[in-house]
Protein backbone atom coordinates (compact mmCIF):
# COMPACT_ATOMS: atom_id res chain seq x y z
CA UNK A 1 0.00 0.00 0.00
CA UNK A 2 1.07 3.17 -0.90
CA UNK A 3 2.50 5.32 2.07
CA UNK A 4 2.11 9.27 1.78
CA UNK A 5 4.82 10.56 3.21
CA UNK A 6 7.26 13.97 3.16
CA UNK A 7 10.25 14.54 0.80
CA UNK A 8 12.47 14.92 3.70
CA UNK A 9 10.95 11.61 5.50
CA UNK A 10 11.55 9.91 2.10
CA UNK A 11 15.22 10.76 1.88
CA UNK A 12 15.77 9.50 5.87
CA UNK A 13 13.95 6.97 5.50
CA UNK A 14 15.95 5.74 1.77
CA UNK A 15 19.46 6.67 2.98
CA UNK A 16 18.76 4.55 6.34
CA UNK A 17 17.66 1.18 4.20
CA UNK A 18 20.57 1.87 1.78
CA UNK A 19 23.70 2.08 4.46
CA UNK A 20 21.80 -0.67 6.61
CA UNK A 21 21.42 -3.13 3.09
CA UNK A 22 24.80 -2.46 2.00
CA UNK A 23 26.86 -2.46 5.65
CA UNK A 24 25.16 -5.61 6.54
CA UNK A 25 25.76 -7.30 3.05
CA UNK A 26 29.60 -6.41 3.77
CA UNK A 27 29.89 -7.38 7.08
CA UNK A 28 31.80 -10.50 6.60
CA UNK A 29 34.50 -8.19 4.77
CA UNK A 30 34.83 -5.76 7.46
CA UNK A 31 33.84 -8.13 9.99
CA UNK A 32 37.45 -8.53 11.63
CA UNK A 33 38.33 -5.25 11.83
CA UNK A 34 35.86 -4.97 14.30
CA UNK A 35 36.59 -8.29 15.94
CA UNK A 36 33.76 -10.37 14.05
CA UNK A 37 34.92 -12.94 12.07
CA UNK A 38 34.30 -16.20 10.18
CA UNK A 39 31.07 -15.09 8.44
CA UNK A 40 30.86 -16.32 5.00
CA UNK A 41 32.10 -14.80 1.75
CA UNK A 42 30.40 -14.91 -1.76
CA UNK A 43 32.11 -14.37 -4.55
CA UNK A 44 31.99 -10.97 -5.71
CA UNK A 45 30.76 -9.99 -2.06
CA UNK A 46 32.03 -6.49 -2.48
CA UNK A 47 29.96 -5.59 -5.76
CA UNK A 48 27.10 -7.32 -4.34
CA UNK A 49 26.96 -4.67 -2.21
CA UNK A 50 27.37 -1.72 -4.16
CA UNK A 51 23.94 -2.94 -4.92
CA UNK A 52 22.45 -1.18 -1.54
CA UNK A 53 21.49 1.85 -3.05
CA UNK A 54 19.56 0.31 -5.74
CA UNK A 55 17.57 -1.71 -3.46
CA UNK A 56 16.66 0.29 -1.37
CA UNK A 57 15.37 2.84 -4.03
CA UNK A 58 13.28 0.26 -5.71
CA UNK A 59 11.74 -0.65 -2.51
CA UNK A 60 11.16 2.95 -1.32
CA UNK A 61 9.76 4.06 -4.64
CA UNK A 62 7.28 1.38 -4.11
CA UNK A 63 6.35 2.52 -0.48
CA UNK A 64 5.85 6.52 -1.35
CA UNK A 65 4.97 6.33 -4.85
CA UNK A 66 3.35 2.86 -5.74
CA UNK A 67 3.08 1.32 -9.03
CA UNK A 68 3.83 4.12 -11.45
CA UNK A 69 6.66 5.43 -9.17
CA UNK A 70 8.54 1.86 -9.42
CA UNK A 71 7.35 1.77 -13.69
CA UNK A 72 8.95 5.46 -14.12
CA UNK A 73 12.34 4.06 -12.43
CA UNK A 74 12.74 1.26 -14.04
CA UNK A 75 11.96 2.73 -17.41
CA UNK A 76 14.71 5.66 -16.71
CA UNK A 77 16.84 2.32 -16.06
CA UNK A 78 16.73 1.92 -20.06
CA UNK A 79 16.26 5.37 -21.51
CA UNK A 80 18.60 5.83 -24.15
CA UNK A 81 17.71 9.25 -25.63
CA UNK A 82 19.03 11.50 -25.76
CA UNK A 83 21.83 9.53 -27.45
CA UNK A 84 24.40 12.21 -27.12
CA UNK A 85 24.78 11.47 -23.54
CA UNK A 86 25.12 7.79 -23.43
CA UNK A 87 28.00 8.60 -25.97
CA UNK A 88 29.03 11.04 -23.47
CA UNK A 89 28.80 8.90 -20.74
CA UNK A 90 30.35 5.95 -22.69
CA UNK A 91 33.79 7.47 -24.77
CA UNK A 92 34.72 10.53 -22.28
CA UNK A 93 36.42 8.94 -18.91
CA UNK A 94 38.68 6.76 -21.73
CA UNK A 95 39.15 10.26 -23.45
CA UNK A 96 40.19 12.11 -20.40
CA UNK A 97 42.94 8.85 -20.06
CA UNK A 98 44.48 9.77 -23.12
CA UNK A 99 44.88 13.32 -22.62
CA UNK A 100 45.80 12.61 -19.20
CA UNK A 101 48.78 10.08 -20.64
CA UNK A 102 49.30 12.98 -23.59
CA UNK A 103 49.87 15.80 -20.83
CA UNK A 104 52.54 13.18 -18.86
CA UNK A 105 54.19 12.35 -22.15
CA UNK A 106 54.32 16.51 -22.33
CA UNK A 107 55.10 17.45 -19.46
CA UNK A 108 57.20 14.26 -17.82
CA UNK A 109 58.81 13.47 -20.98
CA UNK A 110 57.37 9.91 -20.77
CA UNK A 111 56.18 7.52 -23.31
CA UNK A 112 52.13 7.35 -24.37
CA UNK A 113 51.36 4.30 -21.81
CA UNK A 114 47.62 3.36 -22.27
CA UNK A 115 48.06 -0.67 -21.91
CA UNK A 116 46.76 -1.11 -18.49
CA UNK A 117 43.70 1.21 -19.33
CA UNK A 118 41.31 -1.47 -19.89
CA UNK A 119 43.19 -4.26 -17.89
CA UNK A 120 41.25 -5.14 -14.61
CA UNK A 121 43.04 -5.24 -11.65
CA UNK A 122 40.76 -6.53 -9.29
CA UNK A 123 39.81 -9.28 -11.86
CA UNK A 124 42.78 -9.62 -14.26
CA UNK A 125 40.74 -12.76 -15.49
CA UNK A 126 38.27 -10.19 -16.79
CA UNK A 127 38.55 -8.66 -20.59
CA UNK A 128 37.52 -5.30 -20.52
CA UNK A 129 33.69 -6.26 -21.43
CA UNK A 130 33.12 -8.37 -18.63
CA UNK A 131 34.64 -5.42 -16.31
CA UNK A 132 32.33 -2.88 -17.96
CA UNK A 133 29.66 -5.47 -17.41
CA UNK A 134 30.66 -5.96 -14.27
CA UNK A 135 30.52 -2.15 -12.65
CA UNK A 136 27.59 -1.83 -14.92
CA UNK A 137 25.55 -3.51 -12.55
CA UNK A 138 26.83 -3.28 -9.12
CA UNK A 139 28.14 -0.58 -9.24
CA UNK A 140 26.63 1.71 -11.83
CA UNK A 141 22.74 0.88 -11.85
CA UNK A 142 24.03 -0.55 -7.90
CA UNK A 143 24.43 3.14 -6.75
CA UNK A 144 23.01 5.21 -9.62
CA UNK A 145 19.14 4.20 -9.47
CA UNK A 146 19.87 5.32 -5.84
CA UNK A 147 21.87 8.50 -5.33
CA UNK A 148 20.29 10.03 -8.80
CA UNK A 149 17.57 7.84 -9.13
CA UNK A 150 15.62 8.54 -5.80
CA UNK A 151 18.05 10.71 -4.20
CA UNK A 152 19.13 13.42 -6.41
CA UNK A 153 15.04 14.93 -7.48
CA UNK A 154 14.15 15.35 -4.07
CA UNK A 155 16.82 17.43 -3.06
CA UNK A 156 16.56 19.29 -6.26
CA UNK A 157 13.09 20.05 -5.33
CA UNK A 158 14.27 21.79 -2.43
CA UNK A 159 18.03 23.62 -3.95
CA UNK A 160 19.57 23.82 -6.51
CA UNK A 161 21.35 21.49 -8.42
CA UNK A 162 24.57 22.34 -7.48
CA UNK A 163 23.78 22.33 -3.55
CA UNK A 164 21.58 19.14 -3.98
CA UNK A 165 24.94 17.59 -5.37
CA UNK A 166 27.09 18.87 -2.41
CA UNK A 167 24.73 17.30 0.08
CA UNK A 168 24.45 13.74 -1.78
CA UNK A 169 28.34 13.80 -2.06
CA UNK A 170 28.32 13.64 1.82
CA UNK A 171 25.44 10.72 2.28
CA UNK A 172 27.23 9.27 -0.47
CA UNK A 173 30.93 9.19 1.29
CA UNK A 174 28.97 8.24 4.45
CA UNK A 175 27.59 5.02 2.46
CA UNK A 176 31.56 4.07 1.91
CA UNK A 177 33.03 3.88 5.35
CA UNK A 178 33.17 0.27 5.55
CA UNK A 179 35.56 0.29 2.56
CA UNK A 180 38.02 1.97 5.00
CA UNK A 181 38.27 -1.15 7.04
CA UNK A 182 38.90 -3.76 4.38
CA UNK A 183 39.62 -2.26 0.73
CA UNK A 184 43.29 -1.40 0.10
CA UNK A 185 43.04 1.09 -1.72
CA UNK A 186 40.84 3.32 1.22
CA UNK A 187 42.98 1.78 4.11
CA UNK A 188 46.03 3.24 2.40
CA UNK A 189 44.68 6.93 1.45
CA UNK A 190 45.70 8.45 4.58
CA UNK A 191 43.92 12.10 5.32
CA UNK A 192 45.65 13.67 2.76
CA UNK A 193 44.20 10.78 -0.10
CA UNK A 194 40.56 10.98 1.83
CA UNK A 195 40.26 14.85 1.62
CA UNK A 196 41.63 13.79 -2.24
CA UNK A 197 38.68 10.89 -2.52
CA UNK A 198 36.10 13.32 -0.95
CA UNK A 199 36.47 16.16 -3.63
CA UNK A 200 36.67 13.66 -6.55
CA UNK A 201 33.83 12.51 -5.41
CA UNK A 202 32.05 15.67 -5.37
CA UNK A 203 33.36 16.66 -9.05
CA UNK A 204 31.67 13.18 -9.98
CA UNK A 205 28.81 14.48 -8.18
CA UNK A 206 28.46 17.21 -10.05
CA UNK A 207 28.91 15.73 -13.22
CA UNK A 208 26.11 13.28 -12.67
CA UNK A 209 23.76 15.78 -12.07
CA UNK A 210 24.66 17.09 -14.91
CA UNK A 211 24.29 14.30 -16.73
CA UNK A 212 20.76 13.28 -15.18
CA UNK A 213 19.09 16.88 -15.61
CA UNK A 214 20.35 17.05 -19.28
CA UNK A 215 18.98 13.31 -19.99
CA UNK A 216 16.03 13.78 -18.70
CA UNK A 217 16.39 11.46 -15.86
CA UNK A 218 18.24 8.72 -18.04
CA UNK A 219 19.72 6.11 -15.33
CA UNK A 220 21.18 4.56 -17.84
CA UNK A 221 23.68 7.51 -18.38
CA UNK A 222 24.11 8.00 -14.85
CA UNK A 223 25.40 4.23 -14.61
CA UNK A 224 27.39 3.71 -17.93
CA UNK A 225 29.98 7.02 -16.51
CA UNK A 226 29.70 5.40 -12.93
CA UNK A 227 30.85 2.56 -14.65
CA UNK A 228 33.57 3.86 -17.33
CA UNK A 229 35.11 6.74 -14.30
CA UNK A 230 35.58 3.96 -11.99
CA UNK A 231 36.91 2.02 -14.81
CA UNK A 232 39.49 4.76 -15.90
CA UNK A 233 40.76 5.93 -12.74
CA UNK A 234 41.19 2.05 -11.38
CA UNK A 235 43.58 1.02 -14.62
CA UNK A 236 46.17 -0.42 -14.16
CA UNK A 237 48.47 2.53 -15.14
CA UNK A 238 52.44 1.97 -14.12
CA UNK A 239 52.77 6.09 -14.01
CA UNK A 240 50.77 7.70 -11.34
CA UNK A 241 50.74 11.35 -12.89
CA UNK A 242 48.78 9.87 -15.26
CA UNK A 243 45.64 9.15 -12.90
CA UNK A 244 46.86 13.03 -11.09
CA UNK A 245 46.13 14.33 -14.35
CA UNK A 246 43.36 12.53 -14.86
CA UNK A 247 41.95 14.11 -11.56
CA UNK A 248 42.79 17.15 -12.74
CA UNK A 249 40.89 17.50 -15.72
CA UNK A 250 37.70 15.98 -14.50
CA UNK A 251 37.90 18.56 -11.61
CA UNK A 252 37.72 21.36 -14.65
CA UNK A 253 35.44 19.78 -16.44
CA UNK A 254 33.46 19.86 -13.52
CA UNK A 255 34.30 23.46 -12.94
CA UNK A 256 33.13 24.46 -16.85
CA UNK A 257 30.09 22.25 -16.45
CA UNK A 258 29.20 25.02 -13.46
CA UNK A 259 30.16 27.81 -15.43
CA UNK A 260 28.50 27.21 -18.77
CA UNK A 261 25.05 25.47 -16.94
CA UNK A 262 25.12 27.49 -14.09
CA UNK A 263 24.05 25.88 -10.42
CA UNK A 264 20.49 26.30 -10.06
CA UNK A 265 19.82 23.72 -12.88
CA UNK A 266 23.80 22.20 -13.90
CA UNK A 267 21.58 21.53 -17.16
CA UNK A 268 20.30 23.65 -20.06
CA UNK A 269 17.15 22.42 -19.10
CA UNK A 270 15.05 22.65 -15.56
CA UNK A 271 16.41 20.29 -12.97
CA UNK A 272 14.91 17.30 -12.58
CA UNK A 273 12.24 17.44 -8.91
CA UNK A 274 10.30 15.08 -7.22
Amino acid sequence: MQQKITPTKSLVVYFTLAYLISWVIWLPLYGPAIGIRGLPVWPFHHGIGGLGPMIAALICTGLFEGEQGTKTIVRQMFKVRPLLYVVVALFAPFLLAVMAAALNQLLNHQPMQLSGLFVAKEFPEFNFISFLCYNLLFFGFGEEVGWRGFALPRLQARYNALWASVILTLFWALWHWPLFLYRPGFMDMGIGGTFGWLFSLLTGSILLSWLYNSSRASLLVCAIFHSTIDIAFLADFTDQNIVNYMGMLITVWGIVTILIFKPKNLSATEKITR
